[in-house]
């Protein structure tokens, strides 16, 4: 199947979701998210603010601050994706894509082992992604290689095998409920 129609089958999958089965599902995933070595060893979560039917993260993000480590979210500029600090949540508005993004242009976070939540709309075992097509955050970590990367989806997300390009850079673990 190709990309864009694999996207178009997950999106409609995304859509028919309730509101309660988005709740508990990212209820469980922000459980088992705690739980990992990765989330543990982080002094910095570069994650994202949810939009549309996206597992709900902005509880996992006010966990890791109230967990003395630093977060933060991107923010698009052009056809670059640069991670802003945030100490407090509330301090976004809609941006690229209608996504919402901090307000502020910085402080620019500056932490190269720094936990990267990746979004996507469809993963494999192996942890290729299927992202939403702007390459964002291959081209965030090709730029910056060394962060240990991590995904969170539902369970329709996860598929079997993904075909990949090799620009495509996959996830280190993928987290599902």
């Amino acid at each position: 199947m190709d990309k864009k129609t694999l996207r178009s089958e997950i999106r409609a999958k995304k859509r028919a979701m309730t509101a309660q089965e988005i709740e508990e599902k990212s209820a469980a995933l922000a459980k088992a998210f705690y739980e990992t070595p990765e989330y543990k060893e982080a002094k910095t979560i570069y994650g994202y603010l949810p939009y549309n039917q996206e597992v709900r993260t902005t509880r996992m993000l006010s966990r890791a601050l109230a967990d003395g480590k630093r977060v933060a979210v991107p923010k698009v500029y052009g056809d670059t994706m640069k991670f802003i600090l945030l100490s407090d949540l509330t301090q976004v508005a809609k941006g690229y894509a209608g996504i919402p993004e901090p307000v502020a242009d910085g402080p620019v976070a500056a932490d190269p082992t720094a936990l990267v939540l990746m979004p996507g709309l469809a993963f494999d075992p192996e942890g290729h992604r299927l992202g939403y097509g702007g390459g964002f955050y291959d081209k965030f970590l090709a730029a910056e290689p060394d962060h240990p990367t991590l995904a969170l989806c539902y369970d329709f997300q996860m598929l079997p095998h993904l075909d990949t390009e090799h620009y495509d850079i996959p996830v280190d673990r993928v987290l599902w409920a």
